[in-house]
């Protein structure tokens, strides 16, 4: 059974394990502090959702994925306000990174500003190879990318790359965000919706337990030192060995059968 929640900035439909977050703002998702605060409310609700393994980011605006935020709405606001809003985004985006569910950003669209910020916060990012320029170009207003657009992108793609494009401001094509991985997978542009929920619905249907801790290991182990991260990944991989997912997928490659994953 399909679910639907809709507010004034966002509509989420969950189905099948796979809760579509659809963004529909303005004409360029340009955002405001309500548009965070109903985000961050989507996120708790989704967290909170056992039923729910993954979930995609997307837009509902046909030329852009998001344009960051609203240059007006941060011109009139005291620089007190803009530091406090940037802490709030921040916090509401690193909520993804500690989900146990998979965020997907489906990018059909100009993904620009802190449209790249969010999409730097989840964990696969998939454009249409027609959607438009991506990248952080906030230094041609004279500040940096306060939302994680720093250190995400650094962490993505390199230091000194993520150098060269906040200190120029350069945008991408898809083609080249693919090949300095700032993006995972690139499709035909009108097959990119349909190619996303088909990829979130096959995870939703895999060993979600499984899948959360890899996510775990992967996320929190590249923060640590490798002999700790080495440990860090043989604490998750001894809770997964005890669980019932574990045990299904054992006897089911025995059996040649599918496996009936209960995600425990």
């Amino acid at each position: 059974m399909t679910t639907v929640t809709e507010t004034k900035t966002l509509t989420v439909k969950k189905l099948d394990g796979v809760a579509e977050v659809h963004i529909h703002v303005n004409k360029t998702n340009a955002y405001d502090l309500e548009y965070y605060k109903e985000l961050n409310a989507a996120i708790d609700d989704i967290r909170f959702d056992s039923d729910i393994k993954v979930a995609v980011l997307m837009s509902d605006m046909p030329k852009f994925f998001s344009a960051g935020a609203n240059i007006n709405f941060l011109k009139q606001a005291e620089p007190r306000f803009k530091t406090q809003f940037c802490l709030f985004c921040n916090e509401t985006l690193d909520k993804i990174a500690r989900s146990p569910q998979i965020w997907i950003a489906c990018l059909e669209g100009h993904t620009v500003g802190g449209g790249l910020e969010m999409a730097l916060a989840c964990d696969l990012r998939f454009m249409g190879d027609q959607a438009g320029r991506i990248g952080l170009p906030e230094v041609s207003l004279g500040v940096l990318a306060g939302t994680g657009g720093t250190q995400r992108l650094a962490r993505q793609v390199g230091h000194s790359k993520a150098l060269d494009l906040n200190i120029t401001g350069e945008t991408l094509t898809p083609q080249e965000a693919l090949e300095i991985k700032l993006v995972d997978r690139v499709f035909p542009q009108e097959e990119t919706r349909a190619k996303t929920l088909e990829y979130a619905q096959k995870v939703a249907k895999s060993a979600s337990y499984a899948v959360s801790n890899i996510k775990l290991s992967i996320m929190n182990g590249k923060e640590m030192p490798l002999n700790v991260a080495i440990r860090y990944e043989g604490e998750l991989q001894n809770l997964l060995f005890r669980s019932q997912d574990a045990k299904e997928g054992l006897s089911a490659f025995i059996e040649k059968r599918e496996a009936n994953w209960t995600g425990q």
